[in-house]
């Protein structure tokens, strides 16, 4: 899966710390665990990505594949049910989430309501 290296990265529990919480300090960064095998996850996918390029560098998308090395604990640690699960970081927090599949216009709604200015 290519990516925009400077909006969407592929981050894992080694470097969740460092790209995720540490880098929301300055930009918000939106998490989505997803999996190959989850069929929502491949439908969330791409509107996820057009989201992160129509916002162009309002925040980051940070995507960790839960079934990769040691991920799934980073899915605990967050006390994930389902996948695709969508966290959003801000300043080191948690600020929202959302589960499933949703449409382009409800992603953009979610991010307007957390990365407000």
């Amino acid at each position: 899966m290519k990516h925009d290296e400077s909006l969407i990265i592929d981050v894992n529990l080694h470097d969740f710390e460092q790209h995720v919480i540490e880098a929301s300090k300055t930009l918000p960064v939106l998490v989505d665990f997803w999996a190959d095998w989850c069929s929502p996850c491949l439908a969330l996918s791409p509107v996820l990505d057009r989201v992160v390029k129509a916002y162009a560098g309002k925040f980051r998308l940070a995507k960790v594949e839960v079934d990769e090395g040691d991920n799934m604990k980073l899915a605990g640690r967050y006390g994930l049910r389902g996948f695709p699960t969508v966290l959003m970081f801000i300043n080191g927090e948690e600020v929202g989430r959302f589960s499933s599949a949703k449409p382009e216009h409800w992603v953009r709604e979610f991010i307007e309501q957390h990365c407000a200015g």
